[in-house]
Formats: structure tokens, sequence, C-alpha cells
């Protein structure tokens, strides 16, 4: 729900600040988002045995068109783009695809289906948007409840050092390092005064990479060797070949990312107070499947929405879609400055994990707040949001229960996000939606003076 403004007022989401201020606080976005972004390459490359070279262009040529589509969603041109504060970065939900097309197909399979999934998108994006009415707050909220504690693990398995089962995974030097991250973020947030404040969690990842790096747990050898500039010229690996398995499998990727997009569009809605209507929707699909296509013919993967830096807009209150947008300028500077995105790539992952725990509890938060407007003592919301939370954490609690079922199902299953956005809809469905022609308790918020509704739980 938006608050009244001053009609002649520059909304959060619309407002430009002093070019230093815009730097620091798009600084902090990379900062807070660019292992997401380089962690698709890495496991791509580890899974089809590419060699180093392919995988540094790779990473240079993902950084760039993270940079363009970030842009592409935050400034925009008619028809794309949502406008919103929304960091875009190379999804998940495609890497097990990519790897089997990878394996038949080799790269130019790959980027081929990359590109045909984008157009479909594009193509499919208005009428994807006009499923908005089947997120009103009791499945939005779950959503974006479920975008945060999906979001958790990551964050843990950054705080222990990355991959559990390796040797260094939880050593206290990697618990102490994001512990000390965490708890310079939050004396600044809760001592720092203005501006102080706001860059919190920009000053946690640099004192934490410092002290690491005193202790000898920073690696910043890499920077030496790596070049001031590189590109990867569009079609680097060859002419991508479109063949119709490959990019009916990535279409199927491309519904999940629009599921999840939506969710985040949805989110950052909540948290910037700007209502988001399903033009706006169909807005922000159309620049994933923009983006997604560019990417394919610049060597890069899927874009969606991140999620993590949602939980930043909301930590820091900066809700300007011009902050971001910087952002995406020093991405794409990353692309072309392989010397400075190994810079970037040197900050130890425990202090990404302490940094990233606050930032995806805000995006629970959100969820929270958003669950707060729905009438809980009606039976048939709390159904909703807890079978569809429990589903939804299944996948990072026990990640093999799906792993026997066919690939297609895995691909919904195994992403929390999905399951719990699928779950909440399809619940929403049955219980307020079909048959029902009393009100939808999931647009009523409980109060004292909340007439009883059909299924109201009484004490």
């Amino acid at each position: 729900m938006t608050t009244a403004r001053n009609p002649n007022a520059v909304h959060p989401v619309d407002e430009v600040l002093p070019p230093q201020n815009m730097i620091a606080f798009g600084l902090q976005h990379v900062l807070s988002m660019y292992a997401g972004i380089v962690a698709v390459p890495l496991v791509l490359a580890t899974a089809l045995g590419l060699d180093s070279e392919t995988v540094v262009r790779i990473i240079g040529a993902s950084f760039f068109m993270c940079g363009v589509a970030t842009l592409i969603q935050t400034i925009g041109f008619p028809g794309f783009g949502a406008r919103l504060p929304i960091v875009q970065g190379t999804t998940f939900a495609s890497v097990a695809t990519m790897i089997a097309i990878g394996k038949a197909y080799g790269l130019p399979g790959i980027f081929g289906a990359v590109i045909a999934g984008g157009v479909l998108t594009v193509l499919l994006a208005p009428y994807f948007s006009r499923l908005l009415r089947f997120f009103p707050p009791v499945v939005a909220g779950t959503v974006i409840l479920m975008i945060g504690v999906s979001l958790m693990p990551v964050a843990i398995k950054w705080a222990g050092g990355g991959v559990p089962g390796t040797p260094n995974f939880g050593d206290p030097a990697n618990l102490g390092l994001a512990t000390l991250t965490l708890v310079i973020v939050l004396l600044l947030t809760r001592f720092g005064r203005g501006f102080l404040s706001r860059v919190a969690v920009l000053l946690g990842l640099v004192i934490g990479t410092i002290v690491a790096a005193a202790l000898g747990l920073a690696d910043f050898s890499k920077v030496a060797s790596a070049q001031w500039f590189g590109f990867t010229a569009p079609f680097h690996f060859g002419t991508p070949t479109f063949s119709l398995v490959p990019v009916l499998s990535m279409l199927l990727v491309m519904l999940v990312v629009m599921v999840e997009t939506t969710a985040d569009l949805l989110a950052i809605g909540e948290v910037t107070e700007k209502d988001v209507d399903a033009g706006d929707v169909a807005r922000g699909l159309r620049a994933d499947g923009l983006s997604t296509a560019l990417g394919g013919v610049f060597c890069a993967f899927p874009f969606t929405a991140f999620a993590q830096n949602v939980g930043l807009v909301r930590f820091t209150g900066i809700k300007s879609r011009f902050v971001v947008a910087v952002a995406g300028v020093i991405l794409m500077l990353l692309g072309f400055l392989p010397k400075l995105s190994a810079v970037v790539s040197a900050i130890p992952l425990p202090v990404l994990g302490g940094a990233g725990l606050v930032l995806f509890g805000t995006v629970a938060a959100a969820g929270v707040q958003t669950l707060s407007k729905v009438n809980m003592n009606d039976t048939r919301n709390l159904i909703i949001v807890a079978v569809s939370v429990a589903l939804g954490v299944i996948p990072s609690t026990v990640p093999t229960l799906y792993e026997k079922l066919p690939e297609q199902a895995q691909l919904f299953l195994d992403s929390g996000i999905t399951s719990a956005a699928l779950a909440a809809i399809i619940l929403n469905i049955l219980f307020n939606i079909v048959g029902n022609n009393t009100p939808h308790p999931s647009s009523l918020a409980t109060s004292a003076s909340h007439a009883p509704e059909p299924g109201d739980v009484h004490s």
C-alpha cells in the first residue's frame, strides 16, 4: 500500500541523488551481488570442463551484460523496463538445463537456446503479466517471504567459507570474519548517522576484506596478473545453433524466471511503496527477455532480478532506480576491466556471508510485512501460507528429495521460490476464488473491527 504523497513531489524511486552518493550506493549493490554473477559461469565451467581462458571471458561477458540488463530494467525505454531499483543478474534456474545442453550441443547450442528463450520471453511477457491478479497479498507476501528464506542458506554457506564438506568449511577464521562483518554492519546501522548508516553494508564488506587480507585470508594475487582491458566480442565461441529440444528446455527455464521476476517486482514495489501493476510486470519481463537474448549474443546467460539487492534497498532505504543504474554502469566497467573485476572477486566469501545474513533477512521481513495485511484469522489464508512455506523450504533443507523425478519436474521443484509461488497461487485459487462468493480474505487486513469471514478462527 502506498502512502499519501504530495502529487508534485518526486517519488523516491525517481529521485536523483548527488553523484558521489550514487556511486557509493551503486558500488554497495555491486559488492553485494557479484558472487551470484560469477557462480553460474564457474558451476557451468566445472561441469563442462571448460578451460580457464574461456571461464574468464564468460565471467567478463556476464559482468558486462548484467550491467546492460540492469540499465534496461532501471532506465528502460518504451515497452521495456519496469523502471524500478532492480539489479539484474544471471539466474541459477538455468544452470542444470545449460549443462545438459552444453554436453550435447556445446557452447553454441547453449547460446542459441538462450537467445531463443529470451525472444520467446519478450513475446510471452504481456500474457504472463495478466496473471498478476493471482498475486493478492496472501500470495505475494508468502512468495516474498520465501525469497528471503531461500537465500538464507546461500549466506550461511558463504559465512562457512563456500561449500559444505570442503576442508576449511566452518573454520573459526571463516565464522569470525562473517561475524565481524555482521557486527560492523549492525554497529554502523545503529550508531551511524545519515550517509554513514546508508553505506553500512559497503563499509562492512571493505573493513571485513581489509581484516581478512591482514590475516592472510584474502587472495589478491590474481589482481596483478589480470589484464587492464579486455572484452568478449559477440559470438566469440562460434555462431549459435538452434535446435528444438534445447529451445523448448530453455523456454521452460524462462517460465520459472518469469515467476521469480514477478515476485521480485512485487517485493520491490512493497519496499519502495510504489504500486506495481500488470503493465510494470510486462515491461519488467520484456526487459528480462531482451537482456537474455542479448546475453546469448554476448556469450552470457539468462537474466533475472536479484533478490539480494531487493534486501539492500529495504535495508538502506535508498529507493532510487538511478542508484541501481549506476550499479549497472559499474558492472559494465567490470566487464571491460578484468583487473578491477579481480579486485572485486578477491572479497572473501565469509565477508559476503556476514553481510548476506542481514540483506536476505530483510527480504524475508518484507514478506512478513506484506502478510501482516492479510486476515490470518481465516484458516484458508493460514493454510495457504503454511503449505506454501513448507514446500518452499524443501529444496534448501533436503536438496536430494526430488532427484529421482523427471528433469522437467525438478526444474520447478528445485527452486524454493517457484515451488512456494505455484503452491500459493493454486491454493489461493482453490480456497479463495473457486466457488467462493465471499470477499477474498487474502485482500483484507486483520483488525479489531474486522467482521468475521467464513473460515475465521475464533477463540
